[in-house]
This record gives C-alpha cells, sequence and structure tokens, in this order.
C-alpha cells in the first residue's frame, strides 16, 4: 500500500500524486518510471514516469492525465488514500553527461518526465535551454519549476494565450540554427511532436532523445505490447527504453498502435463522466 501524501489538480483533468514510495525514491534515476494498479486484482495497470522524488520524505511525485478508466479511478482517490501497488522503478535511466548546450522541449503531459531529467542535465553542468509547448494556457504544467532550471526559456502555446503563438518545432529551430547549435535535443510529448522535433533537428545532425510512451501492459519485458520499431528493429519499450534516438524510431508505427485501443478509452472516458454527473445529481436529489 502507497499513501497519497499530496493531490493536486495541474489542468484540466491532469493530476499530481506524491505518494510514499521510499524504497523507489532512493534508487529511482531520471527517466525511469513505475506501473500503479488501483485494484491488484481486477486492475489495469498503468505506466506512470517518476516527476520527482525526495528521498529523504520517501515520496515519488507522479503526474497523469486521465484519459480511460482506470485513469479515472486513480484520479478520484482522496489525498490520504493509497494506491495498492507501485512497481518499480522500471526501464532504462537517462544517460546523463556534460555535453555542453542542451535543448529540453516539452510538449503537453510530456513535461513531467522531462523535468527529471531537466534537473540532471542541469546539475551535470550543461547549459540548459527549455522549450514548452501547450495547446492553450491552461494546459501548461510545471512551468515555475522548468523555468528555475532555464538558462533560456521558451513558452508556446498553439492559441497564443500565453508566450509565443507557435509550435515548439519554430523556436527549436531557430536554436538549432544558432553559432553554436545545441549539443543534445530531449523531446518528450505526443508522438507527432516528438516526430515533428526529430526531423526539426535531422538537418543540423544533432543527437535527439526522446521518451516513448507505448502501450504498455507487464512492464517487465515478458508481454510484448510496448514493441516499436527504431532503426528498423523491434525494441520494447519497458526494458530497451523508455528513451530512443529520434532519428531512428518508426514514429508512423508507434502512432497507428497507440490508435489501436482509442475508441475504447474513449467510450470509457465518456461512460465516467456520466457516472460523476449522476453521483452528483443523487447527490442533491
Amino acid at each position: 500500500m502507497h499513501r497519497i501524501v499530496e493531490k493536486k489538480v495541474l489542468s484540466d483533468e491532469v493530476f499530481l500524486y506524491r505518494i510514499e514510495a521510499p524504497l523507489i525514491a532512493e534508487s529511482r534515476k531520471p527517466g525511469q518510471f513505475v506501473i500503479v494498479q488501483t485494484d491488484t486484482e481486477y486492475g489495469e495497470r498503468i505506466p506512470l514516469t517518476i516527476a520527482d522524488a525526495d528521498p529523504v520524505a520517501g515520496t515519488i511525485t507522479l503526474i497523469f492525465q486521465v484519459v480511460g478508466d482506470a485513469t479515472h479511478r486513480l484520479a478520484a482517490l482522496p489525498e490520504g488514500g493509497v494506491i495498492e501497488n507501485v512497481l518499480g522503478p522500471l526501464g532504462r535511466p537517462t544517460h546523463i553527461e556534460h555535453v555542453g548546450m542542451v535543448v529540453c522541449v516539452g510538449g503537453g503531459i510530456g513535461v513531467a518526465p522531462l523535468h527529471p531529467i531537466a534537473q540532471a542535465m542541469k546539475r551535470a553542468g550543461n547549459r540548459l535551454i527549455v522549450i514548452l509547448g501547450a495547446r492553450t494556457e491552461k494546459l501548461i504544467i510545471l512551468e515555475s519549476e522548468m523555468r528555475a532550471l532555464s538558462d533560456e526559456f521558451i513558452l508556446c502555446t498553439d492559441d497564443g494565450s500565453r508566450g509565443r503563438k507557435a509550435l515548439v518545432t519554430e523556436p527549436l529551430r531557430e536554436v538549432c540554427a544558432r553559432t553554436p547549435k545545441p549539443d543534445q535535443v530531449v523531446a518528450i510529448g505526443p508522438p507527432i511532436m516528438m516526430k515533428a522535433v526529430s526531423e526539426t533537428t535531422r538537418p543540423f545532425a544533432i543527437p535527439t532523445i526522446v521518451s516513448l510512451n507505448s502501450i504498455m501492459v507487464d512492464g517487465t519485458g515478458m508481454c510484448g505490447g510496448c514493441r516499436v520499431t527504431v532503426g528498423g528493429q523491434t525494441r520494447f519499450v519497458c526494458v530497451d527504453g523508455p528513451e530512443f534516438d529520434g532519428h531512428e524510431v518508426d514514429f508512423t508505427n508507434l502512432m497507428q498502435r497507440l490508435r489501436t485501443y482509442k475508441p475504447f478509452e474513449d467510450q470509457a472516458h465518456e461512460r465516467c463522466h456520466l457516472e460523476l454527473q449522476i453521483q452528483e445529481l443523487k447527490k442533491h436529489a
């Protein structure tokens, strides 16, 4: 059992949980993730990147977006409640070293897993440029935390409600064209964004790392559900990743696989919202 010591709503259907997990907090490294279950008998296994950790307090921070039945159940847990099962840390840690200038590009909920990587890159002595993007101002998360880490900070929104009205690739292209150019780019966000970032950096021959969040079941390499194609070969995100060379990832294949269960997620999302509305009506009946 893992107690939820803090619960926050960051934006529309995006939640931050700080939970008790002392062994994970002590051993986790940037880039790694956990799998959580609210019900160990019937509950779906949900992979979530560790956004932060406090080894002294024995807590880890998880940030997630509600997309289906399992995440609705997770979001319904109260502060002080418990998550029955948390498995981790899983996945290969981010390779951190002093390379010179690093650009961290985050989109939407992808800013959460990017945060510990940016922390580690900064601690390693790199000059850090952070570019964050979201569809609208209400969907921006961890702005103050990422801004505090940055030597240069650029904020973009699709609708121009905050920061620069642009996709993240626009300022990224400008940064890549500078002299000297960046030594490394790390991008985490929707697959379409990571694909666009990788294509932006390709002509400049800038090493680009992306973190993939594919369909995942067991998280230990046994089921093969998280398979992706990288450099023409099959890789498994849970044990070979989650980070890969963005110039080698077959994003078209990844996005096709991610759409497999999208109709079922949408149906579950609508059903959960309807159930909540019925519960509210009953309270006031």
